[in-house]
């Protein structure tokens, strides 16, 4: 019960409108990729449901041959197409003779590209959705002279001479554009030097292939991070103070227990070593010191803090509609690239399932507590081609299974039969059905713990 009271309703409830709609547009988007090539190849599609409806629908209207609804479990959605053994398991339907509007008649090319139809939708969702943000809302950097304190130099960045305080300037001779991108570009183009700025003068160190390798083996971390000092953006409505004190947006914290804390890396660092459950924070205020009593928990207060794009100046840059296409199309791929990464290291035993799973919760928290549309539309990107990635997993009870097997048929001419298709659907919903109260199982814990 104390769990549930100490949750802000009012962000919970703008997370979950955007979900639903996010999620609502990505169901309906990806369905209509399969009922559309399975009309013009005059299948007859029976159902098309935006949500689960077991017993009962919210909402359902006949128009012709088709049943058009909403479902009330939000765990996705379905076109039930003629002839064609899905989640539905309609098996009456199977023993009757296959009829020339069924999806079982149609020839093998027909049925794989019905059964793709879905991924090629969402794929296509998102460079649509990528290149419009590029165009609407340009693309936001911060130059690395711009980032006044430097950069904290973490354990990889130490190895090969970098100091806390340096600003990176150029890989390979190329001029960084936005400091926050300077890992990324070394491993993107396989970094033999960097140049460093460094109290007035300008060095150059070397890349080895073993830092490259680190960084790939980290996606990225332990090398550098922006240094900015610890002012509060917002302060959580779970955050406990003392003494009648308590922190407010804009103050400063420069001091924790009497320790110099000037950056929010040190801060960060300081925090997760505190043992007593509260600490003295001293914080700038209108040109004026103040002490606050803080409570911590897990080596966390509860207030966010202003990040580097709202304390430096950053530089906005703006796109033509045809010079964002491009830009979209590079967003998208590496988006999934990246994805397809995270997902490997799962599987490669780099990174635990239980930390890297979640379920349609998990997927609901990564939105904005404030509706933000260039967060809600890149959000709707992003899972965009995750759904896509998802479904063409060569997993039965999947786009990508269906279609396996459709491509089997066509190399080898030879149709599975209907029972083997029954059984292997029936393995696929158990494996995935598992896969999701896993999933929510981890959520629930996290969020109760």
């Amino acid at each position: 019960m104390t769990t549930l009271l100490s949750i802000e309703w009012g962000p919970v409830g703008i997370k979950a409108l955007q979900f639903i709609l996010s999620f609502s547009i990505l169901v309906v988007l990806h369905e209509l990729g399969h009922y559309l090539p399975a009309r013009w190849f005059k299948c007859r599609v029976e159902k098309f449901y935006l949500f689960f409806n077991p017993y009962f629908s919210l909402y359902k209207k006949q128009i012709k041959d088709t049943e058009w609804g909403i479902g009330w479990i939000p765990f996705g959605g379905y076109v039930k197409i003629a002839g064609m053994i899905d989640e539905s398991m309609d098996k009456e339907q199977m023993k009757l003779p296959a009829q020339p509007w069924e999806f079982r008649s149609k020839p093998a090319w027909q049925r794989l590209i019905i059964m793709v139809g879905g991924v090629v939708v969402n794929i296509l969702l998102a460079i649509v959705i990528f290149i419009g943000i590029t165009f609407v809302w340009g693309d936001e950097h911060l130059p690395p002279m711009n980032a006044k304190f430097g950069l904290y130099a973490d354990s990889v960045a130490q190895k090969m001479g970098i100091q806390t305080g340096d600003i990176i300037t150029s890989v390979n001779g190329k001029q960084i554009e936005d400091i926050s991108r300077v890992a990324a570009e070394m491993v993107i183009n396989d970094a033999q030097k960097i140049t460093v700025y460094r109290k007035g003068d300008s060095l150059s160190l070397p890349v080895s292939e073993e830092i490259l390798a680190k960084l790939k083996e980290n996606r990225l971390g332990g090398f550098v991070t922006i240094q900015v000092p610890t002012i509060i953006d917002s302060v959580d409505k779970s955050a406990v103070f003392a003494n009648g004190t308590s922190l407010k947006k804009g103050d400063q914290v420069i001091m924790l227990d009497n320790k110099p804390c000037p950056y929010f890396h040190q801060f960060k660092k300081m925090l997760e070593n505190v043992d007593q459950n509260f600490i003295t924070l001293k914080v700038l205020r209108n040109d004026d010191t103040v002490d606050v009593r803080c409570f911590v928990k897990e080596g966390k207060i509860g207030f966010s803090p202003r990040p580097p794009s709202k304390q430096f100046v950053t530089v906005i840059k703006k796109y033509s509609f045809f010079s964002s296409i491009p830009v979209g199309f590079s967003r998208c791929f590496e988006t999934l690239d990246n994805y397809v990464a995270g997902v490997k290291k799962i599987f490669t035993g780099k990174e635990k399932a239980k930390n890297s799973l979640g379920s349609l919760i998990s997927i609901g928290n990564a939105y904005s507590g404030v509706w933000d549309w260039q967060s809600f539309w890149s959000l709707t990107g992003i899972f965009s081609i995750i759904l896509a990635f998802m479904n063409i997993l060569p997993i039965p009870a999947l786009d990508g299974g269906h279609a396996l097997f459709t491509i089997i048929e066509i190399v080898t001419r030879r149709k599975p039969s209907e029972k083997f298709m029954e059984i292997a659907q029936t393995i696929g919903m158990i494996l995935l059905m598992g896969l999701m109260v896993y999933a929510l199982g981890l959520d629930f814990w996290r969020l109760f713990k």
